[in-house]
């Protein structure tokens, strides 16, 4: 396995596609993404969101199919409005805002590649900066958070997307669309919250939850969907489970308290 990053591959520039010998690959997993949800509504936010989303992965499409490669696209759950109570893999898109617009035009681009994966995830945790990592900070610092109690889904801990993907590849599934998250009960963000502060040694009546218009009161937003659920019949049925979501938490948790990462801001 290649890693790429930025500096190792831009998504913005011809010769990373050109100056690469494709023949020595078999498969392109592309985990980026412009991410910046409420950016993504400014007029310099949408032409980013579209350059990377969309038009960046058209050309990694266009690459896959001429030489030939299989295409693992990781996608998102605002790619929906959150009004249905679950969301499998055969609803229609129906995104609120423009990333979850940039995010159903890729996925509809990389529909065409003969041999693609579109992996759709919900509430990332991994490396840097995330909702965890800022909530165990808080709880560090003893500060009580309001936290938002109206949108429910599950986290996807990127070590369980890498794992269900590599599943996926290894496994002959059948190419198309996979709802990939962790497993468990459905939460909201200030379920998760307290779990992380009792999980830090804090009480989780720290932990205030409002409702998502209360937290953006007065703030630009974009319009988020309020139930991230994600189906996970169809990967299940392949043979891969993802662990359960507090069994992840739990482990994260413990690993980043052990190595300490320095947290600026909330995602």
């Amino acid at each position: 396995v290649e890693f790429a990053g930025r500096a190792g591959f831009d998504l913005g520039s011809e010769t990373s596609f050109t100056d690469r010998n494709w023949k020595n690959y078999s498969t392109i997993v592309n985990a980026a993404a412009y991410t910046a949800v409420d950016t993504a509504e400014t007029a310099e936010g949408r032409a980013a969101a579209w350059a990377v989303n969309v038009a960046a992965v058209s050309r990694l499409a266009r690459t896959a199919v001429e030489h030939d490669l299989t295409l693992v696209h990781v996608s998102s759950d605002y790619v929906f409005d959150g009004v249905r109570a679950s969301h499998d893999e055969t609803e229609p898109f129906t995104p609120l805002g423009v990333y979850g617009q940039t995010k159903a035009a890729g996925d509809a681009v990389v529909s065409v590649v003969p041999r693609h994966y579109i992996v759709r995830t919900s509430w990332v945790i991994g490396e840097g900066n995330n909702f965890v990592r800022t909530m165990a900070s808080l709880a560090g610092r003893g500060i009580e958070p309001s936290v938002v109690n109206d949108q429910i889904g599950r986290l996807s801990f990127t070590a369980d997307i890498a794992a269900g993907i590599r599943h996926l590849l290894e496994s002959g599934a059948a190419y198309g669309t996979y709802n990939l998250s962790n497993d468990g009960e459905p939460q909201s963000w200030a379920d998760i919250a307290a779990d992380v502060y009792e999980l830090s040694g804090k009480p989780r009546t720290a932990v205030t939850g409002v409702s998502t218009e209360e937290y953006f009161k007065g703030k630009p937003a974009a319009p988020r969907p309020l139930n991230s659920v994600l189906d996970l019949a169809k990967i299940q049925s392949t043979g891969f489970e993802p662990r359960h979501s507090a069994l992840a938490l739990e482990e994260y948790l413990s690993v980043s308290q052990a190595n300490p990462e320095p947290v600026t801001a909330p995602v």
